[in-house]
């Protein structure tokens, strides 16, 4: 038999199987079930601008310094300036997106504080990620809003003083849906 006929062949035996597999498909995978309300919000740790569903828990600068010197100066240099080898810049840039070329961190661009709690508890540390407890998880955030002054160096946040912080960028966006309420 041709390698053409051998090749149509088997084009078509797949094409059957997949036309075959059609109807049961229409009415789903069949994996598992639907998830509850209950199940979704056992998982869902996201926190939106505004701060509702903060965890309960508090960090300070001084406890966020000494965690990113042991656990997160390695990929973003020290105090989270970035470095050689692609070092991922966290601080500096304030007052530098208007200019030719801007300097794009967490603490220059990000609009709201509780977003970078959100993404530091949801993503960091890169190799294990949310393993950080709340406390931690204020303490680095706390520390890198330090290190541009947007909160001063004996700063306590919490779930109250979090959604208060005002980002050097925060009405830098266009808001096509609304604003979200403020704290």
């Amino acid at each position: 038999m041709s390698k053409f006929k051998t090749l149509f062949r088997l084009t078509a035996a797949t094409l059957a199987l997949a036309m075959a597999a059609l109807p049961a498909l229409a009415q789903g995978p069949g994996l598992g079930q639907k998830a509850t309300p209950d199940q979704i919000a056992a998982v869902d740790i996201s926190i939106p601008p505004d701060g509702q569903n903060l965890p309960p828990g508090n960090g300070t600068v001084a406890m966020g310094k000494a965690l990113f010197g042991e656990q997160c100066a390695s990929c973003h240099g020290e105090a989270g300036a970035g470095g050689k080898g692609g070092l991922v810049q966290l601080t500096g840039g304030i007052g530098t997106l208007a200019s030719p070329q801007p300097v794009k961190t967490i603490n220059s661009y990000w609009p709201y504080a509780t977003t970078i709690f959100d993404y530091i508890r949801r993503a960091m540390p890169v190799t294990h990620p949310q393993s950080l407890t709340n406390e931690q998880v204020y303490a680095v955030t706390a520390y890198l809003l330090s290190v541009d002054g947007i909160v001063p160096e004996g700063t306590t946040l919490d779930a109250k003083t979090l959604p208060a912080v005002q980002m050097p960028n925060r009405d830098g966006f266009a808001n096509w849906y609304g604003k979200p309420p403020t704290p």
